[in-house]
């Protein structure tokens, strides 16, 4: 397990690559060969997969409910000092970015922090970033499972009861309906780079 360090702030991110290293570009039977800066190791069929949560009005959802546009995933917690905040804004920005060229897309925020994140919490976080958004939490039996089917990294810290971090994980997940992930976006890309490398994957599916 390769396990890339950030300090930011006063937290210490965990990147996880976890067989998301480069290999190779898709090959020519990949619909997608064109959009992709790079393959993933083992797949994308190794990348992502079902999960069952819990949205903002307390219900129970599956990934069928909540995909149902092209989504950018992201797992972080609504404590989070600077990385989340910042990461998830970006995801929001480039939904705008998308809005204005014609495609429709949908911020995800899965949180990793169930015992403070409560569906009302993670709800508001997610819409306080942008109207179209999606907060979602669990059980930490579902939220382990969600973020082992997106092979993320996520431990809280036990130094303090109610303020500590969470080391996690910071990679935003594409994923399109009937497709499933398709890529995934580093820290460093830019909501403009996001939008096109995004518009790529919409157009390539439809």
């Amino acid at each position: 397990m390769i396990r890339i360090y950030a300090l930011l702030g006063t937290v210490t991110v965990i990147a996880v690559v976890a067989g998301l290293w480069v290999i190779s570009r898709g090959g020519s039977d990949d619909p997608f060969a064109g959009c992709r800066t790079a393959a993933i190791a083992g797949g994308t069929d190794a990348i992502g997969g079902p999960f069952e949560l819990v949205n903002a009005k307390g219900e129970t959802v599956t990934d069928q409910d909540v995909i149902t546009e092209p989504s950018i995933l992201y797992f972080g917690y609504t404590f989070c000092p600077d990385v989340c905040p910042l990461d998830f804004a970006r995801n929001a920005q480039a939904v705008d970015i998308l809005a204005e060229q014609g495609h429709s897309a949908t911020p995800v925020f899965i949180s990793v922090d169930p015992k403070r994140d409560t569906p009302e919490v993670v709800g508001d976080f997610a819409f306080n970033n942008h109207e179209k958004a999606i907060g979602l939490t669990g059980s930490p039996e579902q939220v382990k499972a969600a973020s082992q089917a997106y092979r993320t990294y996520f431990k809280a810290h036990d130094d303090d009861e109610e303020y500590y971090l969470v080391d996690h994980s910071t990679f935003s997940y594409l994923v399109l309906p009937g497709h499933g992930f398709v890529e995934y976006f580093r820290r460093d890309v830019t909501p403009e780079q996001m939008a096109e490398r995004t518009a790529c994957f919409i157009d390539a599916a439809s």
